[in-house]
């Protein structure tokens, strides 16, 4: 079999090692599977915050608090002008704004997804936002300051919704990923490119 010339002009042979080539751009874009499991996620904790908001409109009275597990938790329908957990009540543009900002810088950084479980978990940061930006429209007084329906309460905590669990729990997934050093695209800080695939990316064939 024929030699190769390296650069140098030594010798290879097709056993030696070869330089590796970066990855293409379509390496680089995320599997169709991972934008799958974002998309589903999103829409599952969306519908679940848009169906139980609309029980709780139509089923609860709001000077008429129903325990479910005695005083640990309740039922309190409220209409919350604020932000999750009734912050910031007096600035509903401003909140409808941020949540449309969060939404779209989350759609923009995920195309480097390459990871499952940043994929649940921008997907439950997009439905959620979405779930609450919903309400400033489509309730009153609508616009953009319309009131979100928050009914889920706790001891000694604000009254909150489900779109509100979704983000919260996306932040604390995102900031466990940042403290185990895995990127959007499913590398671990300090590793070389080539030491492992990316979690959740898709396998490729490399026989001719």
């Amino acid at each position: 079999m024929p030699e190769l010339q390296g650069s140098a002009g030594a010798a290879l042979t097709p056993e030696d090692p070869v330089d590796q080539q970066p990855p293409t751009p379509q390496q680089k874009r995320p599997s169709g599977p991972l934008i799958a499991l974002l998309v589903g996620v999103a829409v599952v904790a969306y519908a679940l915050d848009q169906s139980t908001k609309a029980w709780a409109s139509s089923a609860l009275d709001p000077l008429r608090p129903k325990q479910v597990v005695g005083s640990l938790l309740q039922l309190h329908l409220t209409n919350n002008p604020g932000a999750a957990f009734s912050i910031a009540t007096n600035a509903t543009w401003l909140l409808t704004i941020i949540a449309a900002a969060v939404i779209v810088a989350t759609i923009f950084f995920a195309r480097r997804l390459r990871s499952r479980p940043w994929a649940c978990a921008l997907g439950l940061l997009i439905g959620g936002a979405l779930g609450n930006l919903t309400d400033r429209f489509v309730r009153d007084p609508g616009g953009g300051r319309g009131h979100v329906v928050d009914f889920l309460e706790l001891p000694h905590w604000p009254i909150f919704n489900v779109a509100d669990c979704c983000v919260v729990t996306a932040a604390c997934l995102i900031a466990l990923l940042a403290f185990l050093g895995i990127g959007i695209d499913g590398r671990r800080m300090g590793r070389d490119d080539d030491g492992g695939q990316p979690d959740g990316a898709a396998e490729t064939d490399d026989r001719g």
